[in-house]
């Protein structure tokens, strides 16, 4: 998944978060936006007949709460947490390490095989910061956590995050890459998008979500 946007110069991190350097960006970039939606295929609606619990997927860029948010919904809603940033690292289902954005690079077809049979049960979350390489057919609702980009900066900045690490996610979460990738990759009507800034976004999203899946029916 591609992650970032590149410039023909390299802003600051200072001006990716003024308002005219963001304006300015987006008036340039819509058209391509605009063309690119309009070139996307249409997807048949995915639900794999044999699941008696729906699969969610939960993404946005680092530093949304993905994590967060998927562990205590797992816990309301009585569903299977998998991170793909700790299952990479636990299986090795990756090829290698990328020192400039200090990550390792995920084997997408390894990821793919090893949760093929749990995703096919049914009743999993999966929390990653991309999803163009899942199969359609995995997921009843995918989830974009979005959050302030101030807020944003913070939280990654705490982490240790600098140069082109930060850079890359703050212009991702600007203009809403992933938001743009889910509505490309699976039928707009199971996309979300939540506002993910404060501990009572968290709780609010997590209720929401909850109650979607209590009420959800498997495909008869």
């Amino acid at each position: 998944s591609t992650l970032c946007l590149f410039f023909c110069f390299l802003p600051t991190t200072k001006d990716l978060l003024s308002p005219h350097f963001q304006s300015n960006l987006l008036f340039h970039l819509l058209p391509s936006f605009e063309s690119h939606n309009q070139e996307a295929p249409k997807f048949a609606m995915a639900q794999d007949r044999k699941r008696q619990r729906p699969n969610i997927l939960i993404t946005g860029t680092p530093g949304t709460g993905k994590t967060t948010t998927s562990s205590a919904l797992a816990d309301a809603a009585q569903l299977r947490h998998v991170s793909i940033g700790d299952l990479v690292k636990e299986k090795n289902l990756h090829d290698g390490w990328d020192d400039e954005l200090q990550c390792y690079v995920i084997n997408e077809d390894l990821v793919c095989d090893e949760l093929e049979d749990l995703m096919e049960e049914g009743g999993v979350i999966v929390d990653y910061h991309g999803c163009d390489f899942f199969p359609e057919r995995w997921f009843d609702r995918v989830v974009v956590l979005q959050t302030e980009n101030s807020i944003l900066y913070d939280r990654l900045t705490k982490r240790g995050y600098e140069g082109a690490k930060l850079s890359n996610n703050i212009e991702c979460e600007i203009f809403q890459i992933l938001l743009e990738e889910a509505k490309e990759n699976y039928e707009e009507n199971i996309v979300v998008a939540l506002r993910s800034d404060t501990v009572q976004d968290v709780a609010s999203n997590v209720e929401t979500l909850a109650n979607w899946v209590n009420n959800w029916q498997p495909v008869s």
